[in-house]
């Protein structure tokens, strides 16, 4: 199969208004949107659109208005025709990610690479989320180096209340293989305000290999949700600015799953 697992080390490191740094262990599936139920075939702790302990969904991911009854396959090649990119019939889309883990799901960020009918990468596609629930794609149209994608983009999401919704994102990706290095910065302009990295080495996605993560990163969703709660608290204590969701809705565009507080309230 191509799909495969990562073991990941996350890095934060922010550098205005004030520095703070951390770094955790975590590991992550990558689909071959393809293989995803012939992975709940061979591997007993993984399912498709039921419970299990590894549950992949479809309505967790990249989900188009209108094509809620559609795979995430689909709606990923939809968003890319939405973007004037025809992606072909025997092409294939890997998804970097985590499902859900005893029915519970948190995914600040997950990445999907396309690739041509060759194997030779297409796009990517960034779906950062954030614990609103709302998610948001970022297209990165066109490889800009050998297996690299770049991309500077305004945000207009609203991640963290410590970020302001006037920066802009900076991707940078390399396609995955033996090793997994994606590096998402925020910027103000030419200035890096918060740096971030997700780096790790492939192993097989087979049920020894997830059984032995299972036992090392217990419960890896809810301690990546209590981490981000975490220190976030640790920034509140030392009182850095805070950004309230429901301000500057202009800046939060093209979302996804829209929060109550993006409404248009009434006069």
């Amino acid at each position: 199969m191509n799909s495969c697992l990562y073991e990941c080390s996350v890095m934060h490191h922010r550098l205005a208004p004030k520095e703070h740094h951390f770094r955790y262990n975590i590991f992550m599936f990558a689909l071959d949107l393809d293989e995803i139920d012939e992975i709940a075939r061979r591997v007993p702790l993984f399912g498709r659109n039921r419970p299990n302990l590894y549950a992949f969904r479809d309505r967790d991911h990249l989900t188009l208005p209108g094509g809620e009854t559609g795979t995430t396959r689909e709606n990923v090649i939809e968003f890319l025709a939405r973007h004037r990119i025809q992606f072909p019939g025997n092409g294939r889309i890997t998804l970097i990610t985590l499902p859900r883990v005893f029915g519970y799901i948190f995914n600040p960020v997950s990445f999907y690479f396309c690739h041509d009918g060759n194997g030779a990468p297409l796009c990517a596609v960034v779906e950062v989320g954030n614990t609103f629930g709302e998610l948001k794609p970022y297209l990165l149209r066109e490889p800009t180096g050998e297996n690299l994608f770049h991309l500077v983009t305004p945000k207009h999401f609203y991640v963290s209340p410590f970020s302001a919704l006037d920066l802009a994102f900076d991707f940078k990706l390399r396609v995955p293989g033996e090793q997994l290095e994606i590096h998402i910065d925020d910027r103000e302009g030419d200035r890096p305000v918060l740096l971030s990295a997700l780096t790790g080495k492939r192993a097989p996605l087979t049920t020894a290999q997830l059984v032995w993560f299972t036992l090392k990163y217990p419960l890896i969703t809810l301690r990546v949700i209590f981490l981000i709660h975490w220190h976030a608290l640790l920034l509140w204590a030392r009182r850095l600015p805070w950004h309230h969701k429901g301000e500057n809705r202009d800046l939060q565009r093209e979302v996804l799953r829209p929060h109550a507080s993006l409404a248009v309230k009434s006069p």
